[in-house]
């Protein structure tokens, strides 16, 4: 009797485990933990849903692992950079910004320093999509393109960052035409000159100049500053000869009896002796 007891509960026991077992496929165990994978193992996973799976916060996240369980490693080291890249993907700015810093901190001399600092400056650059936006973000974009310029000048990524760093100065010079027309339709004639006066003093490169001058007559001519308007058609003239904003500035000083010249010693006829006749003065 005893052996035929031991023998059922064989039976029920075996019978236990293969219920157990139904109930629990192997697909719905829990995997290991990632400690328990090498370096090149988990940036392998970070890789795959980077490139495969498309899944960037995972990607981020994998590849910040791979930085935290073999710190100062050369996979980590890889795995920082590509954590940076793949923030910006994602369009996570500040986290790319930090991990790009991380980077340069960690391996100012590497040769992906360059690239660390250039991301660092696309994460600025790229929120710069809107002139009503606060101009703080261009004005960090321009500082860390700058970098870029200067401490990488040999870089692939050098010719680039002039690109975009011409662009956001462009950018800050149409924000403040933007302000100084919203005072000129207003008639505030001399908060107006001082918003195109800074297109014209800091900003003399971008596409913007012309216009600002054209724009200086005007305030100029409704304040009775005639001798400042002949002087800013007088720059106009030289510079932007062909252009519509002279023809049209033009037209403006002769309604008034006017020809560009320069005259008094304002601003602009300093403008004027060191952009025409070279006396920096």
């Amino acid at each position: 009797m005893a052996t035929g007891s031991r023998r059922i509960g064989a039976v029920a026991a075996i019978l236990v485990l293969s219920l157990t077992a139904a109930c629990d496929p192997i697909g719905s165990r829990k995997p290991p933990p990632l400690e328990s994978y090498d370096a090149p193992a988990i940036y392998q996973m970070a890789e795959t849903k980077l490139e495969k799976d498309r899944d960037l916060e995972e990607a981020a996240r994998l590849y910040g692992e791979v930085e935290r369980l073999y710190p100062y490693s050369e996979w980590a080291k890889r795995a920082l950079i590509m954590q940076a890249y793949t923030y910006h993907q994602a369009k996570d700015y500040e986290n790319a910004r930090a991990s790009a810093q991380r980077y340069i901190d960690f391996y100012p001399a590497d040769e992906d320093a360059a690239y660390a600092q250039y991301l660092l400056a696309l994460s600025y650059y790229d929120q710069i999509d809107l002139v009503g936006r606060d101009q703080g973000l261009t004005f960090q974009a321009l500082q860390a393109l700058r970098t870029v310029i200067e401490r990488y000048p040999d870089s692939e990524y050098a010719q680039s960052a002039i690109l975009k760093f011409d662009l956001a100065f462009n950018h800050l010079a149409a924000k403040e035409m933007e302000v100084g027309r919203f005072y000129l339709k207003r008639k505030n004639y001399a908060a107006a000159v001082n918003r195109f006066r800074v297109v014209v003093e800091d900003f003399q490169t971008t596409t913007h100049t012309a216009e600002a001058l054209y724009r200086l007559i005007e305030a100029y001519l409704a304040l009775g500053l005639d001798s400042e308007a002949q002087t800013a058609g007088a720059i106009l003239g030289h510079n932007f000869q062909s252009t519509d904003w002279y023809a049209d500035g033009y037209k403006l000083l002769q309604a008034k009896g006017l020809e560009p010249e320069a005259k008094g010693d304002g601003w602009l006829s300093t403008i004027y002796r060191q952009m025409i006749k070279g006396e920096w003065l």
